[in-house]
């Protein structure tokens, strides 16, 4: 189990701006990522050291979005401006977390502009939805060469996570405690003043720290 990704929802500027805005404060480009046809959204994605990634991503007017849980929690996000959505644990046992919460995974799948496709299995994201403090969990499919983390200059990595909420909490609904996937990353907990969830990212680049 490990920290896989984080996502923020693009703001009523939509993606492409979102990105835009965020990378000039990092000091780099995003890369488009492609659609998700399954849950009716798209993103643009930013590798960081230690094979993490950040996303942004943005609904898409399509029926999709109206039926999968991860189209909803974006609509959801962006419709309050946009900003940080949750964060993402990456397992290599899915089958032993569907098991612990009752739940079935459900299939992702986008292709990047050059035609690559990546597949993976998701889980977890209706409790994203009722208590945005709770990661969801991800298991990857295609070859960790198209992770979209891989490869990153380590020029720019996750310093610290600033999330609203309970720790144990957050190791209840993990299976295990929170130290574990996050053992390369600080965490700021902070006692929640409206709805718990991320409040912030502090990311190491070049030019310093910078908190998003």
């Amino acid at each position: 189990m490990r920290l896989d990704h984080v996502s923020f929802a693009a703001g009523p500027d939509g993606l492409a701006s979102t990105a835009q805005r965020i990378g000039g404060l990092l000091g780099t480009d995003f890369i488009v990522g492609g659609v998700h046809p399954r849950f009716g959204t798209r993103n643009m994605t930013l590798p960081l050291a230690g094979g993490v990634y950040m996303e942004i991503v943005e609904v898409l007017d399509h029926p999709a979005s109206d039926k999968a849980p991860f189209g909803q929690a974006v609509r959801a996000r962006s419709a309050l401006g946009g900003g940080w959505m949750g964060w993402v644990v990456a397992v290599d046992d899915m089958a032993s977390v569907e098991q612990r919460l009752g739940r079935e995974a459900v299939k992702g799948n986008r292709h990047r502009p050059d035609g690559t496709e990546l597949l993976w299995q998701q889980v977890g994201v209706n409790g994203l939805i009722s208590d945005p403090q709770l990661p969801y969990f991800i298991s990857w499919s295609s070859p960790a060469e198209l992770h979209p983390g891989f490869g990153a200059s380590g020029d720019f990595s996750l310093a610290c996570l600033e999330i609203a909420g309970d720790s144990q909490r957050v190791s209840e609904w993990l299976g295990e405690t929170v130290e574990s996937p996050l053992e390369d990353v600080k965490v700021e907990w902070v006692a929640p003043n409206g709805t718990p969830g991320i409040v912030a990212v502090q990311l190491q680049t070049p030019n310093g720290l910078v908190r998003i």
